[in-house]
């Protein structure tokens, strides 16, 4: 049961033993098949912390706080949620942010610029990010796409 949970994708030790009470298996037994998985490199928590710090960082664009979140409700332990959201610099933060408010400003196209603002500071939130990071990346998205307007026929 719990190697058919690891074929889907890898899991935190955590979500494992979750399923594995779930399925009324007696701790001991589940601890024993526990240890016994990460001995063999089959769980890793983080390994999988990285992995997926990075994979949803890229994928999604979230933050590091969003990512931290993410990471404690799978049960991996702080230090390495800690850790793998570290490897998230300043600088990947905000490209990530400035990405994501590119799009919302071209998907906003026509809408009035009060609105709009409020409308990519809002998404930029929901995916973590904090005002300062926020506001960085709205204006360097105008910036960009002030660029592309003007573009080399200007």
């Amino acid at each position: 049961m719990a190697l058919t949970r690891l074929d889907a994708r890898a899991r935190t030790r955590a979500e494992l033993a979750g399923t594995l009470a779930g399925k009324q298996v007696p701790e001991e037994v589940a601890g024993r098949v526990l240890d016994r998985l990460e001995e063999l490199g089959l769980v890793d928590d983080t390994d999988f912390a990285e992995r997926w710090t990075t994979r949803r960082h890229e994928s999604k664009g979230l933050s590091r706080r969003a990512l931290a979140e993410e990471l404690r409700r799978k049960g991996v332990d702080q230090q390495i949620v800690a850790d793998a959201v570290a490897a998230v610099s300043d600088d990947d933060e905000v490209s990530a942010a400035t990405r994501l408010a590119v799009a919302r400003l071209r998907a906003g196209e026509g809408v009035e610029e009060q609105r709009l603002t409020r409308r990519v500071l809002g998404a930029l939130a929901r995916k973590g990010y904090g005002s300062e990071v926020a506001w960085t990346a709205l204006r360097r998205a105008r910036e960009v796409l002030g660029e592309e307007a003007e573009g080399p026929w200007s």
